[in-house]
C-alpha cells in the first residue's frame, strides 16, 4: 500500500515517501543517514500542508496553546483554551491523502481556566495538562484511546473516564511540563516561582503534605527547559537561570541565599542591561529551550526583543568555551537596536543569501543604526541588582543573536528544528513565524502560520514535518515542498522586518509612557520618591 511519489516530489514531501504503511515511522537506513536526508529535507522552501481543526466535526474552540508528538512522532497532541485535548494520529486507512492526519480522541480536562501546556509521559498513556487554574492533571486514557484510529465516532474522554491525578501544589497559573525518561516522572514551573518534580508513585495530599519544590525563586516564573541534570527557568527577569540537579541536599539558605532543593549554577544574560535602573518595557523572558542534540545550548526568546542562544559550556563573561564544543563561534560585537534614531520614512536593504533563501539580518540596516555596546553600560552582578536575580551568580553572555520577528503580545514559545537542531524558530504577532540558521543567524524562511499570531511550533522527532498554532482554533502542518510555495513570505522579508521593528518600538513607546506614568502617579501619593522600581504585569496567553 505505499504511494510512490512522482518526479515533482509529489509538490511536497510526503509522508508517504517515509512510511511504508508498517509501523509508524519505520526506518531500515541508519540513524546518521536518516539524520542527512531530513536534514536536506528540510534545507528546502516549506509550504502548509494540512490543517488540522478546520471543519465541524474536528477540532478546537479556542485558541491552541500547546502542540506535543508523542511515541515518536506517532501522535499530535493539541490544546488550548477550550480546555480540551484532542489527539491527532495519523490513519493509515486514508491512503487519498498525503498528511492524513484524524482527531478520534478528545478528553475534556475539566481544567477551569485554559490549558497552557501538555505532554504524554513516556513509555504510557498518561497525558499530562497544566493549566491557568494553578492545577497539573494527569489522564490515563490507556492504549485504546490514545490510539484510536479507524472510527466513525469520536472517543469522548472525561474526568469520571480517565481517572485524573488532580495536582494542587502550585500557587499560581502553571505554564509548562517537562517529561523526563519515565511514565512516573515530570517537571512543572509555575508563576508561583517554582518548579516541582512529581512522582506519581508517591501520593500525597495537596496543599498540606506537599513535597518542597525543586527550586524555587522570587519572581513569576513562565518557562522550563530541561536536558539531563540541568534545568533553565525563565520568566519575569533579565536572565534565564540554569540549575543543577547534582547540587542537592544542601543547607542552601545558608550558603546560597535560595529555597528549594537545587542550586543556580548560571545566569544567561544579554548584556545590555542599564546599571541601577529597571528597564522598560518589564523585561520578561517568554520561551526558553535547551538542544536535544547536544544538551547545551540554550534559546531564551525576550519579550519586546529578540531569541538569543547561548551555552552552558562558555565560562561566564568569557568568548572561549571552557571545554571543547560543536557550538557556534560567538559574535564579538554585541550590538543593540537604536530606538531612539529611528525614522518612520526610512528603508530598509538587505541581501538574499544561498540561493535567495536565507537572509542576513545584520544587513538590514541601511538607516537603522546598530552600535556597540558601551562596556562602563553593562549591567554586571553588583549590590544595585535586586537579590532575585542572584547578583552573586556568574552571567554567560549569548553567542548569536536572531532578529526579524515581533514577541510583544502574547507569551511566545522558542524552539530547535532539525535533526541536529541545526534551526531556530519563533512565532511572531503578525502571524508568521520565523526560520533562521542556527550557525550564522541567517533568515531560512518566514512562513504564514496563523491570521493573528503564532506562538508555537513543535517539529516532528523524525519526519520533515512542523506543527504550528497560535490564535487561530485549528493547527497548521508545514513540510519540505519542491514547488512554490504558497504560505512562504520570504519574498517580502525586508518589509515584513521593518513593519516588525516599527511597531515594536511603537508598542513599547507606548507601553512604557503609560506605565511610567501610572507608576509615577501611585509613587506621588504613596510619597515614594523611585518610580523605576514598581512593575506591572507583562502580556501573557
Amino acid at each position: 500500500m505505499h504511494v510512490s511519489m512522482n518526479s515533482s516530489y509529489s509538490n511536497n514531501v510526503s509522508l508517504h515517501s517515509y512510511l511504508n504503511r508498517s509501523s509508524f515511522p519505520s526506518f531500515s537506513l541508519s540513524s546518521q543517514f536518516q539524520k542527512r536526508i531530513l536534514g536536506r529535507s528540510l534545507a528546502r522552501t516549506w509550504d502548509r500542508v494540512k490543517v488540522l481543526g478546520d471543519n465541524k466535526d474536528y477540532g478546537h474552540a479556542g485558541c491552541v496553546n500547546a502542540l506535543h508528538w508523542a511515541r515518536g512522532g506517532e501522535l499530535l497532541l493539541s490544546a488550548g483554551d477550550d480546555t480540551t485535548v484532542q489527539i491527532w494520529r495519523l490513519d493509515s486507512t486514508n491512503t487519498s491523502e498525503d498528511y492524513p492526519f484524524v482527531c478520534r480522541t478528545v478528553i475534556h480536562t475539566g481544567h477551569n481556566a485554559n490549558i497552557f501546556n501538555t505532554a504524554m509521559l513516556p513509555y504510557s498513556d498518561r497525558i499530562v495538562t497544566v493549566a491557568g487554574d494553578s492545577q497539573v492533571r494527569v489522564f490515563d486514557v490507556g492504549q485504546h484511546g490514545a490510539s484510536a484510529v479507524g472510527q466513525d465516532a469520536r472517543q469522548e474522554y472525561r474526568t469520571v473516564h480517565s481517572r485524573p491525578h488532580t495536582l494542587r501544589c502550585h500557587g499560581d497559573r502553571v505554564k509548562r511540563i517537562a517529561t523526563e525518561e519515565s511514565p512516573n516522572q515530570f517537571l512543572t514551573v509555575s508563576e508561583d516561582g517554582t518548579v516541582r518534580q512529581h512522582d506519581l508513585r508517591t501520593p500525597h495530599v495537596c496543599q498540606s503534605h506537599c513535597p518542597a519544590p525543586l527550586l524555587q525563586v522570587h519572581h513569576e516564573l513562565s518557562t522550563l527547559a530541561v536536558s539531563s541534570y540541568y534545568c533553565v527557568v525563565a520568566g519575569d527577569s533579565p536572565y534565564g537561570y540554569l540549575f543543577d540537579r547534582r547540587f542537592t541536599g544542601r543547607v542552601l539558605q545558608h550558603e546560597w541565599g535560595a529555597e528549594g532543593v537545587v542550586t543556580c549554577v548560571r545566569r544567561f544574560g544579554r548584556g545590555n542591561q542599564r546599571k541601577g535602573r529597571r528597564a522598560y518595557p518589564r523585561e520578561y523572558v517568554t520561551g526558553a529551550r535547551m538542544s536535544a542534540d547536544n544538551g547545551h545550548e540554550v534559546l531564551l526568546s525576550y519579550s519586546s526583543d529578540s531569541v538569543y542562544l547561548f551555552s552552558t559550556l562558555y565560562d561566564p563573561e568569557s568568548s572561549s568555551p571552557s571545554s571543547s564544543s560543536s557550538i557556534v563561534p560567538p559574535n564579538p560585537k554585541h550590538r543593540r537596536l537604536s530606538l531612539e534614531s529611528h525614522s518612520t520614512s526610512s528603508s530598509v536593504s538587505s541581501s538574499l543569501l544561498t540561493e535567495g533563501t536565507a537572509m542576513d539580518i545584520a544587513d538590514l540596516s541601511a538607516d537603522v543604526e546598530w552600535e556597540k555596546e558601551d562596556e562602563e553600560n553593562v549591567e554586571t552582578p553588583t549590590e544595585e541588582e535586586p537579590r532575585r536575580f542572584y547578583p552573586w551568580v556568574d552571567v554567560v553572555k549569548p553567542l548569536q543573536r536572531f532578529d526579524g520577528a515581533r514577541n510583544i503580545d502574547t507569551v511566545k514559545d522558542v524552539n530547535f528544528l532539525g535533526p541536529r537542531d541545526e534551526y531556530v524558530a519563533s512565532g511572531s504577532d503578525d502571524g508568521n513565524f520565523f526560520v533562521w540558521h542556527k550557525s550564522t543567524g541567517k533568515l531560512h524562511g518566514i512562513y504564514e502560520g496563523d491570521s493573528a499570531v503564532v506562538n508555537v511550533i513543535e517539529g516532528h522527532p523524525h519526519l520533515p514535518l512542523v506543527a504550528v498554532s497560535g490564535i487561530d482554533h485549528t493547527v497548521k502542518l508545514f513540510a519540505p515542498v519542491n514547488c512554490e510555495s504558497a504560505f512562504s513570505r520570504i519574498s517580502n522579508a525586508e518589509s515584513i522586518i521593518e513593519v516588525n521593528r516599527e511597531r515594536s518600538v511603537i508598542r513599547t513607546r507606548i507601553r512604557t509612557i503609560r506605565r511610567y506614568d501610572l507608576v509615577s502617579l501611585l509613587a506621588s501619593v504613596s510619597g515614594e520618591s523611585n518610580p523605576e522600581d514598581a512593575t506591572s504585569d507583562c502580556v501573557n496567553q
